[in-house]
This record gives structure tokens, C-alpha cells and sequence, in this order.
């Protein structure tokens, strides 16, 4: 189908492009440097045939396959992020390329002795005999997302050179910030003019999700009162320790090294503090809704308990809902699901359905008007030096594009 060495020369010329976002930021794109590539794609969807190529004034980058059919089919989307994650640098990323991976350690760096070892990620050995891309060490891969994106051009290019294939209307996006929770929040879906659509920002091949953690962030803010130490008995409270009173407070097994699946927690990643002033950043996550408002009273009750103790308001917590599940929004067309299911069997793939411990930009374009399920991408390790991508999985999950057009061609409406 797509040849080998040209999805390997798209995607290494993708990623050695920086788009590291930057949650300070208050600008869409959050980062400069993401112009660099979202100009780069907009020009090479021009090249290979797409039509009604925009980017728009926040670098949000949207193109149309028009329908070479003459009946009525869905308009299908196709979604990826263009941003790196911020948690680690994608500055001078060099790829490098290894043939018929045998199984064994994958030596990253020698002079800092970084190791990519099947001890420590056994996935590896899903890939033996494959193509994979991996780091240097120093710098993130970033197939999350430039792998999807690669993804989207082949299968809009293949369509192209493939007139004979059969498809409805199609149309693809690639957003900005998507690291920083931002990548749907100024995409504009009645531009974009889908039925429904995917977003290709998955890992193992094979993964198809459409439901994700509900989410809130949480700022705790414990205010104490310094007196000099010497002269401090019944005068001094240290906002540490009322800190230290409310982080144990919380459950100590429902934390994300504890719990998988389905299971929520409450992940405390931020601390500052000192006698005057201690501020805890939490994210609370849980796949169930009820459970997750549930999480959110129990933070604010622990609060008031810890106040009512110290007989003042000393603790407050501004809690900020951050996306929702996307299963409210998709299980009543359950019917996309199963074309992206039917999609991955008829490219010899065995569909893995399971729920996303994290979020999408699907999550929220979900809620905005554009039901949005996750496939994969084939990425593995993302946000740090030891990421890798097989690319027989970027080449599967592109021929899965190509069958979810061809198939919803062929499918009564």
C-alpha cells in the first residue's frame, strides 16, 4: 500500500521541526515555532491535490477530499495535533532509524549511556522483525502527534493517486496545543463541516477508544501566619503542615501508581510552599461522572473538615472542570465506532477497545457538535527520551483511513 520509505521520510521531516508548546503562554499557538510546521502542511496538502486548504489566524490547519461518488455519504474527519508535549524537550530531535528490530536493548546515546530496553518496556517486543524510530536520548520523539499527522497526509495522498477507490467527502484538521489541554478549544467545527470524525492520536496499534477520564483541575491554597520561631508558641501556623494534614486526608490508594482501567484517583503534581503560604495543584479524573462530582465534593469537604479543626478559613480550593467523558456524547452512534473497528479487521488488525486514562482533543470536540473517537497512531513512551514508533504501524493505521473512507462509501445511509 504506502511504501516504507516514504512514511519514514514525511514523519522524520515532521519531527525534526520544534513545536513545543508552552502552557505559560496565553497565545493560540501557544508557541511561535508551531507556525514553522502548520505553514509546512498547509502548503504540502496544496502539493499533493487537497482542496479548500486554510490555516486561520490561531494556526488551525483544515482541507477537503471532495467526494468521488455521486451519492449521498457522511462527511468524515480526520484530527491530529501538531504540538510536542512541554513535560520534555522536542528541540533538535534526530531520529534514527532501525531495521528488523531483533528483540534486544536498543542503545540511545553512548556517551550518557541512555538504553532503550524490552526489560523496562516489554511492548518492544510486539515490534520484533519491524522498522522502529527511536531518539537519541536527549530530546522526545514526538509521534504524538506527528505520527497521526503523517497518517492523514499518506491516506489523503494514496486516495488521490487512487481515484478507483471509492470515497465520500473527507476532511482533515491539525491543531495547535493540544498538549495543553487547548488543541480543540478554538477549532471551529461548523467550518470544518463533519458528520463525525477521528481523532489519530492513539498508541499501540490496534487501540480504538471512545471514552476518556472526565477531568477538573484543583488549586488548593493553605494560608499560614510566620512569626519569628523564637517567639512563636500559640502564634505561628505553618501552612506546610496544614498542607502535609490535607494531602493526607485524601485517599492514599487512589492515586495514578495505584489505579488503572476505569479506576479514578486524585494526583497531586505541584507543590510550593512555605510557613506564610503552601499551594497543592491537583487533577482529579474518574471515567464515571457521578464519581467524578463525587471526588470534587469530598476534595471541598476535607477543607471545611480541616477550617471547622482550625477555627478559621485558612484552606480554599478552586476547582476548574477541564473535558468530559466522550462516551455520553458517542454511544449514540455507536455506529462510527464499529466502522473504525470493521476498518482495522479488513487491514488485519485485532481491534483493542478500551477507555483512554487521559484525554483527547475528541474528548472536547465531542461536546462541541463533532462525536470523536481515538485511533491509534502507533506511538509508544510518549513525553520522554524513550519514545519510539514502529512505522508498520504508521503504515497500518494508514491504510485504516483509507478502508474507513472506503467502507462508509459503500455502507447505506
Amino acid at each position: 500500500m504506502i511504501a516504507k520509505p516514504h512514511i519514514i521520510e514525511r514523519f522524520v521531516r515532521y519531527v525534526t521541526v520544534d513545536t513545543e508548546s508552552d502552557p505559560n503562554s496565553t497565545t493560540t499557538p501557544s508557541s511561535e515555532n508551531q507556525w514553522d510546521l502548520a505553514n509546512a502542511l498547509v502548503q504540502e496538502l496544496k502539493d499533493i491535490g487537497m482542496s479548500e486548504v486554510t490555516i486561520d489566524d490561531n494556526a488551525y490547519v483544515m482541507a477537503t477530499l471532495p467526494s468521488n461518488v455521486d451519492h449521498h455519504v457522511p462527511t468524515i474527519g480526520f484530527i491530529s495535533h501538531f504540538d510536542t508535549s512541554p513535560d520534555f524537550t522536542g528541540a533538535n530531535v534526530r531520529p534514527r532509524v532501525i531495521e528488523n528490530y531483533d528483540g534486544k536493548d536498543i542503545l540511545l546515546n553512548k556517551e550518557e549511556n541512555i538504553v532503550l530496553s524490552p526489560k523496562e518496556f516489554d511492548d518492544l517486543l510486539l515490534y520484533v522483525g519491524n522498522t522502529l524510530i527511536v531518539t537519541d536520548g536527549t530530546t522526545l520523539l514526538g509521534a504524538d502527534d506527528k505520527a497521526g499527522i503523517t497518517e492523514i497526509i499518506s491516506a489523503m495522498e494514496y486516495l488521490i493517486n487512487h481515484p478507483e477507490i471509492k470515497h465520500g467527502p473527507i476532511k482533515v484538521g491539525f491543531t495547535p496545543d493540544e498538549e495543553i489541554g487547548r488543541g480543540a478549544h478554538k477549532f471551529d467545527v461548523a467550518k470544518f463541516g463533519a458528520d463525525w470524525a477521528y481523532t489519530m492520536d492513539g498508541s499501540q496499534i490496534g487501540e480504538l477508544e471512545f471514552e476518556n477520564f472526565n477531568a477538573a483541575g484543583a488549586k488548593v491554597t493553605i494560608n499560614g501566619k510566620m512569626v519569628h520561631p523564637g517567639y512563636a508558641k500559640g502564634k505561628m501556623v505553618n501552612s506546610m503542615y496544614i498542607a502535609q494534614e490535607f494531602i493526607q486526608s485524601l485517599p492514599s490508594e487512589e492515586t495514578p501508581e495505584k489505579t488503572d482501567g476505569r479506576q479514578g484517583f486524585y494526583h497531586l503534581h505541584h507543590l510550593t510552599g512555605d510557613v506564610e503560604q503552601t499551594q497543592l495543584h491537583y487533577i482529579i479524573r474518574d471515567h464515571d461522572r457521578e464519581r467524578f462530582e463525587q471526588r470534587k465534593a469530598h476534595m471541598r469537604q476535607v477543607a471545611e473538615a480541616l477550617n471547622n479543626e482550625l477555627g478559621s478559613t485558612r484552606i480554599t480550593v478552586e476547582i476548574n472542570d477541564q473535558y468530559f467523558n466522550m462516551r455520553e456524547k458517542i454511544e449514540p452512534m455507536m455506529h462510527i465506532v464499529d466502522l473504525a473497528k470493521e476498518a482495522m479487521e479488513a487491514a488485519g488488525i485485532t481491534p483493542i477497545i478500551k477507555p483512554i486514562r487521559g484525554g483527547t482533543d475528541g474528548s472536547q470536540l465531542s461536546f462541541m457538535g463533532l462525536p470523536c473517537p481515538n485511533i491509534f497512531a502507533g506511538g509508544h513512551n510518549f513525553h520522554g527520551r524513550y519514545e519510539y514508533v514502529p512505522v508498520e504501524s504508521m503504515i497500518k493505521a494508514t491504510e485504516v483511513i483509507v478502508n474507513i473512507a472506503r467502507m462508509a462509501a459503500q455502507a447505506k445511509h
